[in-house]
């Protein structure tokens, strides 16, 4: 006779049901060991020899005064072009991992065993779904975690290293090496990992899921991003009307300023670029001009807002599978029960 669906299972249930994951999904285990290592390998040197390599050709072709003129001049020339591809590299790879996470997690986590019925076997070997559905996701969180963790701080490092040496090194308002660098990255991967099983749940179709996975990750990447610049508060810099404001950071916002001290919001003719410009301004009565940013200094504040934001919509999709699994094995059977009555259950 089989367990019922709500059974609890026996305490050597959790590490045998561990293990069998593990042996399931050893080749993605083994990629994403493969993966992780040599990022971090790649990291590694870039932080090390390669900033060094290239800072020190930078130094020479700023230094020496024949490299100011048109003639060619010694330089290590191939260091610094060394140094710009594997920092793309490994950036872009940094920044693929949420996606790569998320197809993995879409194709083969939840979607792949609800497709062929493994799912519902386990659940009659007395695994309940709930301690089934826990396992794919806190396992899995724990690697992901573990994996992206480390990179995105030896990334960070990397960048640092070359801050201020490298004269064609990254800003960090980047695109690419803001994400790369921060525990957003980190967040972006969990989220993947989640919504893939979620979605892997609802569908049970493993390529269906796996594109819905992935662009999942890409809408909320875009989201984040959109948000990202209103989650933490701004700084202001002004000019007058002879000059532009001075500033280096994540534009949020420019416009004028009016006679009464007034910040006005424009899209155009934020400096008196040229006579249409000029005169433009005369009919605003514009005084100066005025940029919101965030600094350097708000680097850490932005990721830290940004992955609280994700990790609480992680949660809530976490929690929806959880309520999904539960109401398809255990929630319909009580009103069945009192369908049929007692007289027909006996």
């Amino acid at each position: 006779m089989t367990a019922p669906l709500s059974a609890s299972a026996p305490p050597a249930a959790a590490p045998r049901q561990i293990r069998w994951l593990l042996r399931l999904h050893r080749p993605a285990l083994c990629a994403w060991t493969v993966l992780v290592v040599g990022l971090a390998a790649a990291l590694l040197w870039l932080w090390g020899p390669l900033t060094d390599a290239s800072a020190a050709a930078w130094h020479r072709f700023d230094t020496d005064p024949a490299c100011q003129g048109p003639a060619p001049c010694d330089y290590d020339q191939a260091a610094i072009l060394r140094y710009k591809d594997v920092y793309q590299y490994t950036t872009l790879a940094v920044v693929a991992v949420p996606f790569l996470v998320a197809a993995w997690s879409g194709a083969a986590l939840t979607s792949r065993e609800m497709e062929t019925g493994t799912a519902r076997l386990a659940w009659t070997q007395g695994i309940t779904p709930v301690r089934w559905l826990a396992a794919r996701l806190a396992v899995p969180a724990v690697l992901v975690t573990a994996g992206t963790g480390p990179l995105v701080w030896l990334h960070h490092l990397a960048w640092s290293a070359g801050r201020g040496r490298i004269d064609s090194a990254e800003d960090w308002y980047d695109l690419t090496t803001f994400y790369a660098g921060g525990p957003l990255t980190v967040a972006l991967a969990l989220a993947g990992l989640v919504t893939g099983a979620l979605l892997g749940l609802v569908l049970g179709r493993s390529l269906l899921t796996l594109c819905g996975s992935v662009l999942t990750v890409a809408a909320l990447w875009t989201a984040v991003h959109l948000t990202l610049p209103h989650l933490w508060p701004a700084v202001t810099a002004t000019s007058g009307r002879r000059a532009y404001p001075e500033h280096s950071g994540i534009e949020t916002g420019e416009g004028v300023i009016t006679p009464d001290g007034a910040h006005v919001p424009v899209s155009s003719c934020v400096s008196d670029a040229g006579q249409a410009c000029q005169a433009l301004n005369d009919r605003r009565h514009a005084t100066g001009f005025y940029v919101d940013y965030h600094p350097y200094a708000h680097y850490l504040p932005l990721h830290l807002a940004g992955t609280a934001l994700l990790l609480a919509l992680t949660a809530a999709a976490a929690v929806a599978a959880f309520r999904l699994v539960h109401r398809r094995t255990t929630g319909r059977r009580p009103a069945r029960a009192r369908a049929i009555g007692p007289k027909a259950a006996v």
